[in-house]
């Protein structure tokens, strides 16, 4: 499986932007899905959005639809979620994770393999 490292958080204004980037190493990066989440302080977390193993379909949760894109580049084994618009309710830990089971998105809970997660926060 692999083995999955987010960057690209830090601190924004609002209407700000910012990308992620969520570096993997390992031999099956285009087998699965992978899948975005955050988790805010004192909330579930959620996943906002999933791209399929080659890139094909994507969706998105619809807090960020309109506002964040993923694409993932399998040559370079990195997935990216560029965020635009950001609000200050975008504030979270981020984590990018791939779907042990699924090569396409699914719309519920699946089985995961974790990355650390990288800190956003959108304040003035």
């Amino acid at each position: 499986q692999l083995r999955l490292v987010e960057s690209g958080g830090g601190l924004v204004q609002p209407g700000g932007s910012l990308r992620l980037s969520c570096a993997a190493s390992g031999f099956t990066f285009n087998a699965h899905a992978i899948v975005w989440f955050r988790q805010a302080p004192g909330k579930e977390r959620e996943g906002i959005s999933c791209i399929s193993n080659n890139g094909g379909s994507t969706n998105y949760a619809d807090s960020v639809k309109g506002r964040f894109t993923i694409s993932r580049d399998n040559a370079k084994n990195t997935v990216y979620l560029q965020m635009n618009s950001l609000k200050p309710e975008d504030t979270a830990v981020y984590y990018c994770a791939e779907d042990r089971i699924n090569p396409f998105c699914v719309g519920y809970s699946s089985y995961y393999n974790w990355g650390q997660g990288t800190q956003v926060t959108v304040s003035s």
